[in-house]
């Protein structure tokens, strides 16, 4: 029982930590490209949607190597170097600079990688096949509540304002880099499970995350962290997860830096446009949280596994989709500085606008808890390689999709987004049924997965 406390304990702890830590993250992604267009006046030329593209391409190539980086440094120590480069991306905007924005956009990358790796392997150390829907439901609320409390900041300071000034800039980066750094220093506090495995168990993750100070251990751990991940990749379990992990990182892209640009480039909200930024990410986040709560939390009372949260996830989805696509000008993802006056089928509507955030986060958490809980339950053993492909696949989709963003209409990206979130929906379905008839081989509950 103590054990199990201690393990609870520590998905607490590292879901606080990556809240914090994203709380800056996120609030700096969702604010970066306006911004950005506000110093595109002076020195400083760049792109947030570039910079984005950049750190999720890096982090697609960086997942190939992140296994047998946390297979050498371990878990804990992998998470405290990546936060402390998460602060210094943020840092930059205090005094921006092109090259060190882009710079620091490649080190975020490989940092990333790293960061969400490690996060799978301590989310699965310290589940079972019992607690893995549980946990990934306290970890993904917990997270979530990053797009809360950066947000709702950005939305009281900025309210009213149409031209962001050098001193809002460096007030608001200087506490987002501050907040980071916290969530760094919090990782210290997880602790380490002991092994309770008898000397003759195979467990091919003890042997690849094991603890060892010999050079060629670790090498060898390193290399058969790697060549796990290959053939995993590979495996149809996962290549069919590709393409809702794919979906995921589109409709990543769509709700962290596109979709509250847009709502900042309609000037028929007025003053509030900026304003709404923030309130944009409070919504989503209470529909992350929401979301987390409902389907993680509570997963113990679901008998239909995963699949029904999916499907509401897909429909929630289609309707936001269909709302942005009604209620904001379609050129407002590429608008100018001077915004957009343009209209799409009907008057911009500030509060259709905040009901397909609140939406968007919905449906984002029903895919995420329920991608994280497969993973965890398929790949119990093999946790590090098979959240690094993804981490991969998630990440180059979204790094794409901030490619594009800096050139496609609204409605060309919400339909591709249709299109990959139908069969991403219909290869997840196919996964979760071939899991329920191997429990039921198994003679296990399907409840419990």
């Amino acid at each position: 029982m103590a054990s199990e406390g201690k393990k609870l304990f520590n998905i607490i702890i590292l879901g606080v930590s990556f809240m914090f830590i994203f709380t800056a993250f996120q609030s700096c992604g969702n604010i970066a490209q306006t911004v950005i267009t506000n110093l595109n006046n002076t020195d400083f030329h760049g792109s947030g949607y570039t910079s984005m593209s950049i750190i999720y391409g890096v982090l697609s190539a960086s997942n190939l190597i992140s296994p047998s980086l946390v297979a050498v440094v371990g878990p804990q120590f992998s998470m405290v170097v990546s936060g402390v480069f998460y602060s210094l991306y943020i840092a930059v905007f205090i005094q921006p600079t092109t090259w060190a924005f882009y710079t620091a956009s490649v080190l975020i990358g490989i940092a990333a990688a790293v960061l969400w790796t490690a996060q799978g392997n301590c989310l699965t150390e310290n589940s079972d096949e019992n607690t893995i829907g549980r946990n990934s439901g306290i970890f993904w609320a917990l997270l979530q509540f990053s797009l809360i409390f950066g947000n709702m900041y950005i939305y009281f300071a900025w309210q009213g304002k149409t031209h962001i000034s050098e001193s809002d800039r460096r007030t608001v980066f200087i506490a987002l880099t501050v907040i980071s750094l916290v969530g760094t220093v919090l990782f210290f506090l997880i602790r380490k499970q002991e092994d309770t495995k008898a000397p003759g168990d195979d467990d091919s993750t003890n042997e690849i995350l094991g603890e060892s100070s010999s050079a060629r251990d670790k090498m060898m751990r390193a290399v058969a962290a790697f060549k796990k991940s290959i053939t995993l990749s590979f495996t149809k379990e996962m290549l069919l997860l590709s393409v809702t992990t794919a979906y995921t990182g589109l409709v990543l892209t769509f709700f962290s830096g596109v979709y509250g640009t847009c709502i900042g480039a309609v000037n028929r909200f007025g003053s509030e446009e900026k304003s709404l930024i923030g309130l944009s990410g409070i919504f989503i986040g209470v529909g992350e949280i929401l979301g987390g709560g409902i389907f993680g939390l509570l997963s113990k009372k679901n008998r239909s596994g995963r699949n029904p949260v999916v499907m509401l996830g897909i429909l929630v989805h289609f309707i936001a989709f269909y709302l942005i696509f009604f209620n904001m000008p379609n050129d407002a993802p590429i608008a100018p500085m001077e915004g957009t006056d343009q209209v799409a089928y009907m008057i911009p509507s500030k509060e259709v606008a905040m009901l397909c955030s609140f939406l968007l986060g919905l449906g984002d958490s029903c895919f995420n808890t329920q991608l994280l809980s497969i993973l965890g339950f398929l790949y119990s053993e093999d946790s590090a390689p098979a959240f690094a492909i993804f981490k991969f696949v998630q990440s180059i989709c979204a790094a794409v999709a901030y490619f594009y963003s800096n050139y496609f209409l609204l409605q060309w990206q919400l339909l591709i987004m249709v299109l990959v979130g139908f069969f991403g929906t219909i290869t997840f379905f196919t996964v979760e049924w071939g899991a329920a008839a191997a429990l039921a081989a198994r003679g296990s509950d399907y409840s419990s997965i």
